[in-house]
Protein backbone atom coordinates (compact mmCIF):
# COMPACT_ATOMS: atom_id res chain seq x y z
CA UNK A 1 0.00 0.00 0.00
CA UNK A 2 1.93 3.11 -0.83
CA UNK A 3 1.87 5.94 1.70
CA UNK A 4 -1.00 8.41 -0.12
CA UNK A 5 -3.71 5.04 0.46
CA UNK A 6 -2.00 4.42 4.07
CA UNK A 7 -3.07 7.27 5.42
CA UNK A 8 -6.19 7.63 3.86
CA UNK A 9 -7.04 4.43 5.23
CA UNK A 10 -5.85 5.58 8.83
CA UNK A 11 -7.96 8.76 8.65
CA UNK A 12 -10.81 6.14 8.19
CA UNK A 13 -10.05 4.76 11.48
CA UNK A 14 -8.63 1.83 9.76
CA UNK A 15 -6.54 -0.53 12.56
CA UNK A 16 -4.95 -2.64 10.64
CA UNK A 17 -3.85 0.61 8.32
CA UNK A 18 -2.55 2.04 11.68
CA UNK A 19 -0.91 -1.06 12.34
CA UNK A 20 0.75 -0.67 8.92
CA UNK A 21 1.61 2.70 9.06
CA UNK A 22 3.66 2.02 12.44
CA UNK A 23 5.65 -0.91 11.21
CA UNK A 24 6.84 0.99 8.25
CA UNK A 25 7.94 3.01 9.82
CA UNK A 26 8.98 2.46 13.68
CA UNK A 27 12.09 0.88 13.35
CA UNK A 28 13.50 3.93 11.62
CA UNK A 29 11.97 6.39 13.83
CA UNK A 30 13.47 4.21 17.42
CA UNK A 31 16.83 5.09 15.76
CA UNK A 32 16.40 8.76 15.84
CA UNK A 33 14.75 8.58 19.36
CA UNK A 34 17.87 6.70 20.04
CA UNK A 35 20.31 9.26 19.18
CA UNK A 36 18.81 11.55 21.30
CA UNK A 37 18.44 9.53 24.59
CA UNK A 38 21.07 7.37 26.16
CA UNK A 39 18.80 4.19 26.93
CA UNK A 40 16.28 2.01 25.29
CA UNK A 41 13.67 3.04 27.86
CA UNK A 42 13.57 6.96 27.00
CA UNK A 43 13.35 6.26 23.51
CA UNK A 44 10.69 3.81 23.57
CA UNK A 45 8.90 6.29 25.40
CA UNK A 46 9.06 9.10 23.17
CA UNK A 47 8.90 6.96 20.03
CA UNK A 48 5.58 5.72 21.60
CA UNK A 49 4.77 9.98 22.35
CA UNK A 50 5.59 10.53 18.97
CA UNK A 51 3.49 8.19 17.27
CA UNK A 52 0.36 9.34 19.63
CA UNK A 53 1.36 12.53 17.61
CA UNK A 54 1.54 10.63 14.19
CA UNK A 55 -1.87 9.68 14.39
CA UNK A 56 -3.37 12.69 15.85
CA UNK A 57 -2.17 14.80 13.47
CA UNK A 58 -2.57 12.68 10.60
CA UNK A 59 -5.09 14.50 9.36
CA UNK A 60 -2.80 17.73 8.94
CA UNK A 61 -0.30 16.01 6.34
CA UNK A 62 -0.63 17.26 3.32
CA UNK A 63 1.37 15.30 0.89
CA UNK A 64 3.84 17.47 -0.04
CA UNK A 65 7.13 16.09 0.46
CA UNK A 66 7.29 12.33 2.20
CA UNK A 67 5.37 10.95 4.78
CA UNK A 68 8.63 9.23 6.51
CA UNK A 69 9.96 12.94 6.13
CA UNK A 70 7.20 14.11 8.38
CA UNK A 71 6.69 11.51 11.10
CA UNK A 72 10.67 11.89 11.28
CA UNK A 73 10.03 15.66 11.97
CA UNK A 74 7.39 14.93 14.57
CA UNK A 75 9.32 12.57 16.35
CA UNK A 76 12.28 14.68 16.41
CA UNK A 77 10.41 17.77 17.68
CA UNK A 78 9.25 15.13 20.96
CA UNK A 79 12.28 14.33 21.69
CA UNK A 80 13.56 17.59 21.90
CA UNK A 81 10.17 18.64 23.64
CA UNK A 82 11.28 15.96 26.36
CA UNK A 83 14.81 17.01 26.50
CA UNK A 84 13.35 20.49 27.40
CA UNK A 85 11.29 19.54 29.63
CA UNK A 86 13.88 17.32 31.57
CA UNK A 87 17.01 19.24 30.77
CA UNK A 88 18.19 22.82 31.15
CA UNK A 89 21.04 23.95 28.83
CA UNK A 90 22.51 26.25 31.58
CA UNK A 91 26.18 26.14 29.74
CA UNK A 92 25.48 29.57 28.26
CA UNK A 93 29.27 30.43 26.97
CA UNK A 94 30.51 32.76 24.37
CA UNK A 95 32.02 31.00 21.48
CA UNK A 96 35.34 33.33 21.99
CA UNK A 97 35.61 31.68 25.71
CA UNK A 98 35.73 28.31 24.55
CA UNK A 99 39.57 26.69 24.54
CA UNK A 100 39.86 23.41 23.05
CA UNK A 101 42.43 22.11 20.64
CA UNK A 102 40.16 20.90 17.98
CA UNK A 103 42.30 19.68 14.86
CA UNK A 104 42.12 20.37 11.52
CA UNK A 105 42.00 16.32 10.52
CA UNK A 106 38.33 15.67 10.66
CA UNK A 107 39.22 11.85 8.88
CA UNK A 108 39.39 10.34 12.55
CA UNK A 109 35.79 8.92 12.10
CA UNK A 110 36.46 7.11 8.67
CA UNK A 111 37.27 4.01 10.68
CA UNK A 112 34.38 3.83 11.99
CA UNK A 113 31.12 1.88 10.93
CA UNK A 114 28.04 3.78 11.66
CA UNK A 115 26.29 2.05 14.71
CA UNK A 116 29.93 2.16 16.70
CA UNK A 117 29.66 6.26 15.81
CA UNK A 118 25.99 5.95 17.41
CA UNK A 119 27.09 4.19 20.36
CA UNK A 120 30.06 6.76 20.46
CA UNK A 121 27.58 9.51 20.37
CA UNK A 122 25.27 7.96 22.75
CA UNK A 123 27.66 8.47 25.36
CA UNK A 124 28.01 12.31 24.60
CA UNK A 125 26.72 14.51 28.16
CA UNK A 126 22.98 15.25 27.23
CA UNK A 127 23.48 18.94 25.73
CA UNK A 128 26.42 18.44 23.65
CA UNK A 129 24.42 14.93 22.29
CA UNK A 130 20.87 17.29 21.53
CA UNK A 131 23.36 19.92 19.43
CA UNK A 132 25.35 17.32 17.75
CA UNK A 133 22.87 15.54 16.34
CA UNK A 134 20.94 18.17 15.31
CA UNK A 135 23.75 20.32 13.75
CA UNK A 136 25.72 17.16 12.31
CA UNK A 137 23.22 14.47 11.84
CA UNK A 138 19.90 16.31 11.28
CA UNK A 139 21.50 19.56 9.55
CA UNK A 140 20.32 22.29 11.12
CA UNK A 141 21.64 25.90 11.52
CA UNK A 142 23.29 26.80 14.78
CA UNK A 143 20.58 29.58 14.39
CA UNK A 144 17.85 26.89 14.13
CA UNK A 145 19.36 24.97 17.26
CA UNK A 146 18.94 28.31 19.12
CA UNK A 147 15.55 29.12 18.51
CA UNK A 148 14.90 25.21 18.64
CA UNK A 149 16.34 24.57 22.11
CA UNK A 150 15.53 28.06 23.39
CA UNK A 151 19.84 28.78 24.02
CA UNK A 152 21.72 31.23 22.48
CA UNK A 153 23.39 30.97 18.93
CA UNK A 154 27.04 30.37 21.16
CA UNK A 155 25.70 28.13 23.62
CA UNK A 156 24.88 26.00 20.38
CA UNK A 157 28.03 26.38 18.84
CA UNK A 158 30.26 26.10 21.87
CA UNK A 159 27.96 22.51 22.57
CA UNK A 160 29.07 21.32 19.62
CA UNK A 161 32.68 22.46 19.71
CA UNK A 162 32.91 20.26 23.31
CA UNK A 163 30.78 17.44 21.55
CA UNK A 164 33.35 16.98 19.07
CA UNK A 165 36.41 17.08 21.47
CA UNK A 166 34.37 14.91 23.53
CA UNK A 167 34.30 12.29 20.83
CA UNK A 168 38.05 12.94 19.22
CA UNK A 169 39.20 12.43 22.83
CA UNK A 170 36.90 9.41 23.59
CA UNK A 171 38.60 8.10 19.77
CA UNK A 172 42.14 8.87 21.12
CA UNK A 173 41.32 6.30 23.83
CA UNK A 174 40.16 3.86 21.76
CA UNK A 175 43.13 4.05 19.22
CA UNK A 176 45.53 3.64 22.25
CA UNK A 177 43.74 0.82 23.47
CA UNK A 178 43.97 -1.02 19.79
Amino acid sequence: MDDVTLVKECLKGNTKAQRLLFDKFSQKMFGVCLRYFKNVEEAEDVLQEGFVKVFSKLKDFSNEGSLEGWIRRIMMNTALDTIRKNTKFSNDVSIDLIDYQIGQNDFIFENMNAEDLLKLISTLPDGYRVVFNMFAIEGYSHSEISTTLGISESTSKSQYLRAKAFLRAKLELIGHER
